[in-house]
């Protein structure tokens, strides 16, 4: 049985940091990875992504310089670092699995596991 374990969220001011964790288990772990993101009434959008190995991550434009993705294979673990939060950043963050590939996966449609998700909120 797949599980994604999303933990770490939770309500801070603007400018503060908070650090998403996802264990993975059920599944071999060298997969791509990848967080999204879901605020009221919006679609899910890819916040980002990493390759099986950590060697390649890709971030939408608007967290690039304050998110950072990792990954510990060891612990079959995946990390989101966010730094200077910003209210426009409130959503629930899902972490999710893909399926095998050789490159990052951009898509919704090629992850195939996903977790529960966990609640940022970020007050102005």
């Amino acid at each position: 049985q797949v599980q994604l374990v999303e933990s770490g969220g939770g309500l801070v001011q603007a400018g503060d940091s908070l650090r998403l964790s996802c264990v993975a288990s059920g599944l071999t772990f060298h997969l791509n990875m990848g967080w999204f993101r879901q605020a009221p009434g919006k679609a899910r959008d890819l916040v980002a992504i990493i390759n099986w190995s950590g060697g390649d991550t890709d971030y939408v434009d608007s967290v690039k310089g304050r998110f950072t993705i990792s990954r510990d294979n060891a612990k079959n673990t995946v990390y989101l670092q966010m730094n200077n939060l910003k209210p426009e950043d409130t959503a629930v963050y899902y972490c999710a699995a893909g399926r095998p590939a050789n490159r990052l996966l951009r898509s919704y449609s090629e992850y195939d596991y996903w977790g529960q998700g966990t609640q940022v909120t970020v007050s102005s």
